[in-house]
């Protein structure tokens, strides 16, 4: 069976990148300290030139939401693209570690997205073809003639 029909039977499509409901639509709040003063506008400009990304002001001054694809952009390139441009963001503890997983969870995503799919029932050949390969359990390296004892 080709794998083309494989996947149909599986209900899967082999090669696409846009599952539905898989959340690749991102929408984050980005925060900055106070200082150097007008730098949320300037940030608020300069991520809304980079193509594909929306952006409008947030909940407290001192940020803003973007909307993003995560095949696209991730919340940690869009943050150290700002930090290379001279952009201050806040950065107490609890931001830090809200930063660090939302990093984690949209690098492992993007990694799945782009790898390719594959059948499971597959996969076990694989150890199949392996285990009948090796020797196990009833194998006896004495020739047969010294195995009964006379």
């Amino acid at each position: 069976m080709r794998r083309e029909t494989a996947y149909k039977l599986a209900g899967r499509k082999h090669g696409s990148h846009h599952h539905p409901g898989s959340g690749i639509a991102k929408t984050r709040e980005i925060r900055f300290k106070s200082f150097p003063a007008g730098q949320v506008r300037q940030a608020q400009r300069s991520l809304a030139a980079l193509r594909g990304v929306q952006v409008e002001p947030g909940h407290h001054d001192l940020s803003l939401v973007v909307h993003y694809n995560v095949l696209d952009y991730t919340l940690e390139l869009l943050e150290d693209a700002l930090i290379s441009g001279g952009f201050q963001l806040d950065r107490p503890l609890f931001v830090r570690l809200h930063r660090a997983l939302i990093y984690y969870v949209e690098e492992t995503q993007v990694h799945n997205l782009r790898s390719p799919e594959r059948l499971i029932k597959q996969s076990h050949e694989v150890y199949i073809s392996a285990y009948a390969a090796h020797p196990h359990g009833d194998h006896d390296d004495t020739p047969p003639d010294l195995r009964e004892f006379k």
